[in-house]
């Protein structure tokens, strides 16, 4: 939320795990091997709704957001920037045939997907895999999951 002026954003999880004293992280809230794309997604989520206003990239940024908070929205300077920097990327993903959802409806998936037959069961893991370790059994299993969402599309 409080980004750098050119838009870069700071997210803790994504630094070397390194100790040092003066971030106000710890080591273990940095980049790990377990780290993937559903948990920057949720960083940036948090980051989005819950900006770290103690520490922040853009502190004008920052100050015009508590100004906001504390005046339970009178002085309306940031929401005003906010609602000029949506209608900016909204331009911007329309020039590039990008419709963006506006309602939570239109988040949604709208239709059920369609079941996969039991050829394509992904679940069904063959048992030559669990006995033997082959990882043979996996690949099937990965590609058959490919080949369904493949059908679903």
């Amino acid at each position: 939320m409080f980004d750098f002026q050119n838009g870069d954003l700071c997210i803790s999880i994504l630094h070397p795990p390194v100790d040092d004293p003066h971030s106000g992280e710890l080591a273990c809230e940095r980049w790990n091997p377990t780290q993937n794309v559903r948990t920057i997604l949720l960083s940036v989520i948090s980051l989005l709704n819950e900006p770290n206003t103690s520490s922040p990239a853009n502190v004008d940024a920052s100050v015009m957001y508590r100004k906001w908070i504390e005046s339970d929205g009178k002085d309306d300077e940031y929401a005003r920037l906010v609602r000029k920097q949506v209608e900016a990327s909204r331009l911007e993903a329309e020039k590039d045939g990008v419709v963006v959802p506006e309602t939570l409806e239109e988040y949604c998936i709208k239709v059920a997907p369609k079941p996969c037959d039991d050829s394509t069961d992904a679940f069904d893991l063959d048992e030559d895999y669990y006995d033997y370790g082959d990882e043979t059994g996996l690949f099937c299993s990965l590609f058959e999951v490919l080949h369904c969402i493949e059908e679903q599309k």
